[in-house]
């Protein structure tokens, strides 16, 4: 075995774990059943219900267990209809909560884009340019240079 494949898996074996934790982070903190309905239910018929955002979130991966734990969140500001085949979702969303302005964010928004744009009833999520007023001009710099994120 190399080093480069020991390295390998070493980082696999450590992205499992951190998997594993944030699951069962976010499952001590959530209803099963609920979440499960959620994920199983149409966002284009809970579009503009209070459980559109539950939904979102119940969509989420790993990133779910940051946001939850540190007491964030996320909100939609702005709906649109993607440009495909079949009904589907452009969304622009902006974080809550002690998620603003937080050193994470970059790799926060990226998770959340990431998560949501895996869905087939979403087309793109951007993000609220607001948001780039909660951060410093350093953080402000740094997220527009190297976050997978578009601001809008």
């Amino acid at each position: 075995m190399t080093d480069d494949d020991l390295v390998a898996q070493y980082a696999a074996e450590a992205k499992a774990a951190m998997s594993e934790e944030a699951m069962r982070r976010v499952a001590e903190s959530t209803d099963s059943e609920v979440e499960a309905k959620l994920r199983s239910t149409s966002l284009l018929e809970l579009l503009h219900t209070e459980e559109f955002v539950p939904a979102l979130l119940a969509r989420l991966g790993d990133v779910r267990a940051a946001l939850d734990g540190h007491g964030g969140g996320i909100k939609t500001t702005s709906v649109g209809w993607g440009q495909t085949e079949h009904p589907s979702l452009d969304l622009v969303l902006d974080l809550t909560g002690a998620c603003l302005s937080c050193g994470a964010a970059p790799g926060t928004l990226e998770g959340v884009k990431t998560d949501l744009e895996n869905d087939e009833e979403i087309t793109r999520i951007r993000f609220s340019s607001a948001l780039l007023d909660t951060f410093d001009e350093l953080g402000r710099e740094f997220i527009l240079a190297h976050g997978a994120v578009e601001f809008v």
